[in-house]
């Protein structure tokens, strides 16, 4: 039966953690089964499954490339983790309650049931979920039936979730959504947590927890040393701060407050990196390069300065995106 094959192989993922080749061959493994099942590799490269989907604020990726996502290795690995540790830890505050979970935003594959789901009975854990692309909630749907998961699912909705009303949202005791990107650039992660986070009971868990923007100044390396040294500037954005603000009273803003770094001073340095930090759950982190979502940006720092001061603002409207004026 397929749905053992992929406890099997979910379970590998789960005890091989510092294995990454083992890991890499799991996650092989089950994409090829999801190939197989859903026959995703029929639909191509269309125009239609390859282009985002626009939401209110960011934008939805498209059902191949949402697909694709399961193959960043360590990205899968780590949410897996983060996803089956967070429903153990919430059973044991609510031991004889059924975990509920709203997943918002599935993608074709919604890995984070179909891998995680086998792992627990449908009378521990129960799932919503919630997509915007019509074309990938279908075959999500497809899939879980496929795998015999159906009794793990409470509904199936078609919608945007940077305005999506949640049914009974305070029932849920975890908000999965992992609709981000590298910078917190184009995807709705930000929209999503100021739309859903003041539905939900004060107490549900998210995942991932939070993520941080953070900007860091490097010094030009000497000839004894083989890497360049490091220094913290400034946290450009802090997720969880910056949404906590929303009662549910208040609009989506355009952007939120802009960070001023001053370059001058006595100290030269040789650039500026702006990293993404991916807080999944608890003390697991996705660091520096460890996946796509991690990758820092670097920008070379040209003296004489044009401009003493670079300010960042994370911009929500028109587009969702990190912007850098000086």
């Amino acid at each position: 039966m397929l749905s053992n094959t992929i406890k099997e192989l979910s379970t590998t993922i789960l005890n091989n953690q510092s294995n990454f080749e083992t890991t890499k061959n799991a996650i092989d493994e089950i994409h090829k089964h999801y190939l197989e099942t859903t026959k995703i590799e029929d639909f191509g490269e269309s125009m239609q499954h390859m282009a985002a989907v626009p939401t209110a604020s960011g934008m939805a990726l498209s059902l191949n490339h949402a697909a694709a996502c399961l193959l960043d290795y360590r990205r899968t690995a780590k949410f897996l983790r983060g996803m089956v540790s967070l429903i153990r830890e919430q059973q044991q505050q609510q031991p004889n309650e059924i975990i509920n979970i709203f997943y918002a935003g599935c993608g074709p594959y919604a890995p984070f049931i179909t891998l995680v789901a086998p792992l627990f009975k449908a009378s521990e854990v129960q799932f919503s979920l919630l997509e915007i692309n019509a074309a990938s909630i279908q075959m999500a749907q497809n899939l879980i039936k496929s795998l015999e998961l159906t009794d793990y699912v409470q509904e199936y909705h078609t919608a945007d979730a940077v305005t999506f009303q949640i049914p009974d949202a305070k029932k849920y005791h975890i908000l999965f959504s992992e609709t981000l990107d590298a910078l917190l650039y184009r995807e709705s992660y930000v929209p999503i947590l100021w739309n859903m986070l003041p539905q939900l009971d004060e107490n549900c868990a998210i995942i991932p927890n939070n993520v941080i923007v953070q900007a860091s100044m490097t010094y030009p390396k000497s000839e004894t040393e083989e890497i360049r040294k490091e220094k913290e500037a400034a946290v450009i954005l802090n997720v969880r701060e910056a949404v906590k603000v929303n009662d549910g009273s208040k609009s989506l803003p355009e952007e939120f407050t802009p960070v001023t770094i001053n370059l001058s001073g006595d100290e030269k340095y040789y650039s500026m990196v702006v990293d993404t930090k991916v807080q999944i759950q608890g003390d697991l982190w996705l660091s520096r390069n460890e996946s796509s979502l991690s990758i820092p940006l670097e920008m070379e720092i040209a003296y004489p300065l044009d401009a003493p001061n670079v300010t960042f603002f994370y911009q929500l409207k028109p587009s969702v995106e990190l912007k850098l004026k000086n």
